[in-house]
């Protein structure tokens, strides 16, 4: 027999950061083969590295960067606050550390955003 979803978790902000922290990790896993194939071009000379980085003018590539950049830091920052809250003596901080993990993503967010229309 199963027992009924008990959806109240989904209201913690604990839970937001760890839904968070996996799919920034999904989506740098899906990036990673498109990373590879384009430095794989590299193989191919000089050339067709330029041709291939030719792609990344593309305003849609530079908003994507930006997604990745902010991706990588969402997973970093999501993942030193497991470390700290798993290994750390401050347990009863967790939404501290859910909100310096958010602001650091903002921030790094914002400042590459900054250094792409700059």
């Amino acid at each position: 027999m199963s027992r009924p979803i008990d959806r109240r978790n989904r209201q913690h902000p604990a839970y937001w950061a760890y839904l968070l922290h996996r799919l920034s990790g999904l989506g740098l896993a899906l990036f990673l083969p498109v990373h590879f194939t384009l430095l794989a071009s590299a193989i191919g000379g000089a050339s067709a590295l330029d041709q291939a980085l030719s792609l990344t003018n593309n305003p849609l590539v530079k908003v994507a960067e930006w997604g990745l950049v902010s991706l990588l830091s969402l997973h970093l920052a999501g993942g030193v606050r497991l470390l700290l809250i798993e290994f750390g003596p401050w347990r009863g901080l967790r939404g501290t550390w859910i909100a310096i993990a958010l602001g650091f993503t903002l921030l790094t967010g914002l400042a590459f955003a900054l250094a792409l229309v700059g």
